[in-house]
């Protein structure tokens, strides 16, 4: 059976603070270590009061010293935010100290709206076609050194991290397979192109050094617990969360409600419709069966589970079950 990951946005519920957080993130990564989960990765969003993950490297090191075996990284870093050089000197300092163990996934949105990647960036001077490029000269980085090469990652320079191109849409895929590096779509919330960008990864693979086939990983929204009625009613944070951010409203990850989507217009319940189809809401027969049907559909090398669930014993219940599941599929 193909191995199940974590997806962790650090959520902020409502009445909570970044703090509590981050503390949880580290909670349920040692949880995931000891379910059988093979990595855990963060993600890099800006100005959103709902997610404590926007230094992200900094979690991932705070993630990597509590735990042991699991491999830590970036689902992903925002590249067009930083110089290739500064992410190939955090990403080695991390490698140096967890050698083995980390990964490095990196995608071309600004993961923020425009006033906030200006702040970040001081101007949007950057081009986001210039990705590739951007990502060639970050693999250059983590080369052995060169004796002409003035510019250098210290650490980074020779050591193996792995690199990952992520998308929701088929650049990305196009990438990955010109660079021959693996793919993570973010079917959890970008479903629309996942078939189409799986095809066009594939049959456009083009071998590397780090990797000689292509090698896919999907995104999966996992809101699991003892009933389908439970189930959909922790989903609720997650709806909410979203059609807030649609609506330009961000905020903390709300509490769950009853018949959340009974009350929304047409708009909002065909948004949540899209959005939540590749996910699993229900007990662990309805999640197993979610899951047996969109891995026999899509035929993943990975699965990453993410489950933006308020309350933070309920959210560690969740990934159990996908857990016990994935074992029960073996």
């Amino acid at each position: 059976m193909i191995p199940f990951s974590v997806l962790d946005l650090s959520p902020v519920p409502m009445g909570s603070n970044a703090a509590q957080s981050l503390r949880n993130t580290l909670d349920l990564a040692r949880h995931a270590e000891r379910w059988g989960y093979r990595r855990y990765w963060l993600a890099e969003h800006h100005s959103m009061p709902g997610i404590a993950s926007a230094a992200t490297s900094v979690v991932i090191g705070h993630v990597a010293a509590g735990t042991s075996t699991i491999r830590v990284g970036a689902g992903g870093i925002m590249l067009p935010n930083h110089s290739p050089l500064v992410i190939a000197e955090q990403f080695g300092t991390l490698e140096s100290l967890f050698p083995g163990r980390i990964d490095l996934g990196l995608g071309r949105a600004p993961g923020s709206d425009q006033v906030t990647a200006r702040a970040l960036r001081r101007n949007l001077d950057t081009d986001p076609d210039q990705f590739p490029q951007d990502v060639l000269e970050l693999i250059g980085y983590f080369a052995p050194l060169g004796q002409e090469q003035r510019v250098m990652a210290v650490p980074g320079a020779g050591l193996k991290v792995p690199i990952w191109i992520l998308g929701s849409s088929l650049f990305g895929a196009q990438v990955a397979a010109v660079l021959g590096l693996p793919f993570a779509f973010a079917s959890h919330f970008a479903p629309a192109m996942m078939m189409q960008a799986i095809h066009i990864y594939r049959a456009r693979f083009q071998p590397s050094g780090q990797l000689d086939r292509p090698y896919v990983m999907l995104g999966f929204n996992v809101f699991a617990a003892e009933s389908d009625t439970e189930a959909r009613f922790l989903a609720t944070s997650m709806q909410q969360a979203f059609v807030n951010l649609r609506s330009g409203r961000p905020m903390q990850l709300p509490p769950p409600i009853e018949a959340y989507e009974s009350q929304l217009p047409p708009t909002a319940k065909a948004l949540l419709a899209d959005v939540l189809t590749c996910s699993a809401i229900g007990s662990p027969e309805t999640v197993r069966s979610a899951l047996v049907a969109f891995i026999e559909r899509t035929r993943p090398d990975e699965l990453m589970i993410t489950a933006q669930i308020f309350d933070h014993s309920a959210r560690l219940r969740s990934y159990e079950i996908a857990a016990d599941i994935h074992k029960n599929l073996k």
